[in-house]
């Protein structure tokens, strides 16, 4: 008899997945220039959810990171390169 692993993922008030160790696997790294074109390409087309298990971050620490480059200008810097994606 097979046994079958269960995941068991929790979320947060908002439906964010909250931090779960085989999604998000480079929780707690600082975010790579990669990884920031790929959230400001994608964000509108993907959503949250997706580019948290494109990355391995969490939707909130993606949420978060997003909201800052936005308010600091950055965003349609990494928006636009196609330097890695």
């Amino acid at each position: 008899m097979k046994k079958v692993l269960q995941v068991s993922e929790e979320y947060d008030k908002l439906g964010r997945m909250k931090f779960h160790p085989d999604y998000h696997f480079t929780h707690g790294q600082p975010f790579t220039e990669s990884e920031l074109e790929y959230i400001c390409k994608y964000y509108e087309a993907d959503g949250m959810r997706m580019l948290s298990f494109a990355i391995g971050k969490t939707e909130k620490a993606i949420s978060n990171k997003l909201s800052q480059l936005k308010k600091s200008g950055c965003y349609e810097y990494y928006k636009k390169p196609n330097k890695y994606w």
